[in-house]
């Protein structure tokens, strides 16, 4: 595209152009999956049932919409064999296209983790999920993966029943021995959650505690902030600038809510919370934003799988351009001299500003599909893996993925 700089229409879409080409969003493999809520599960007949119809299906995605060329893979769900299963990934990542991206552990699943894992009183169960992050670290390495992403559900239920400040010092001990075994290109990524499973305290209940653990288990240790994992009226950009200023900032999980938990496609609540956060990515300086990690956390039940995360890729590209278009400068002058309504005009004006046909423009000048749920309707992909995989779903109605 060629841009003469004649007009603001011309500047707007050089800026665009440019926010599109280098922004990157991960998706996650059991986005694509039949997983549960907490009551049940409603099985899709097209939803994947093995890693390779999952690097299919996220293969698909980004073919339509140029924007994510990694896969999350959730360790006990996606490599059940461990290190062994590399191989298989590997052929998976030539055959459809997607290179593996965030590696998960699981410390939440198994029987032996009922009152916690790096947090847990027992000695021997702590040196079991130790075990497993240390092959989940193994794996990454040998995928040539960066991040290691851990969300640790540990916490109590009844005040009194477990020591606080214990179960800190396990954790300690726990994300340092993690943070020792990183490969020289590798990064430990701390989630945290205010609540759920556990109802009286999480061990890893915000961005504080994370920083924290993170500070002290090393310099390749950063925290992993999840937009659903908040309170209600919880200033996320805040947080993220602060993490940002810091160089603490180490990637997004992004989803939508409206009450609690997560879940819901970005920007299908509060698209202007997202193209906020967006904004403190886009002013940052380039050192503290080039290491900032977008990947998605959405796992759906009622929307279709493909057409929920191409929506999600499409939105997020969309708010993220959005973001590129604010005049820095000026917003800047505006700020400091406290002309407050034109500042905030400034600012939300880029929010307002319709930036599809610009994107529509970027996409045909790329060769991707001017819309991407369109050609995802019209291309068969959703018919022909439903029509592949709904037996072996059907099956499945009684099991979680």
């Amino acid at each position: 595209m060629t841009v003469n700089g004649a007009g603001a229409a011309e500047r707007d879409a050089e800026k665009i152009w440019r926010a599109l080409d280098g922004f990157r969003i991960e998706v996650p493999s059991w986005g694509f999956a039949n997983t549960g809520t907490r009551f049940g599960k409603f099985v899709q007949g097209g939803a994947a049932t093995t890693i390779e119809e999952k690097f299919s299906d996220a293969g698909q995605v980004n073919a339509l919409t140029g924007a994510s060329p990694t896969v999350a893979l959730h360790v006990l769900w996606d490599l059940p064999g461990g290190v062994k299963d590399v191989a298989t990934i590997r052929e998976l990542e030539k055959k459809y296209g997607v290179r593996s991206g965030s590696i998960n552990p699981n410390l939440f699943q198994d029987q032996e983790y009922k009152f916690g894992s790096i947090a847990n009183p027992s000695a021997e169960i702590r040196g079991r999920a130790l075990a497993h992050l240390l092959d989940s670290v193994e794996i990454g390495r040998a995928l040539g993966s960066k991040d290691v992403s851990l969300w640790i559900a540990d916490g109590s239920n009844y005040p009194g029943t477990q020591s606080v400040r214990r179960r800190i010092e396990w954790m300690v001990e726990v994300l340092g021995a993690t943070h020792a075994a990183l490969g020289a290109d590798q990064r430990m990524l701390v989630e945290y959650k205010p609540f759920e499973p556990a109802f009286y305290h999480t061990d890893i209940a915000d961005w504080g505690m994370a920083l924290e653990l993170a500070r002290r288990a090393g310099p390749k240790a950063k925290v992993l902030v999840d937009t659903g994992h908040h309170y209600q009226g919880t200033n996320i950009e805040q947080v993220v600038a602060w993490l940002l200023h810091l160089g603490a900032l180490g990637g997004f999980h992004f989803n939508d809510r409206k009450y609690a938990d997560d879940d819901l496609t970005l920007g299908s609540i509060d698209p202007y919370q997202v193209f906020r956060i967006f904004h403190e990515i886009v002013s940052a300086r380039e050192d503290e934003r080039a290491e900032v990690a977008f990947m998605i956390d959405q796992s759906h039940n009622l929307k279709g799988k493909m057409e929920a995360m191409v929506q999600t890729v499409v939105t997020a590209q969309e708010l993220y351009a959005k973001a590129a278009l604010i005049d820095q400068v000026r917003l800047a002058e505006l700020q400091d001299a406290c002309r407050l309504v034109e500042a905030e005009e400034c600012f939300r004006g880029a929010f307002w500003q319709d930036v599809r046909p610009i994107v529509r423009e970027w996409r045909v000048a790329r060769g991707l599909p001017v819309d991407p749920l369109k050609a995802l309707a019209e291309g068969g992909y959703v018919e022909r893996v439903t029509q592949e995989r709904s037996s072996r779903n059907a099956r499945s109605v009684s099991s979680y993925a």
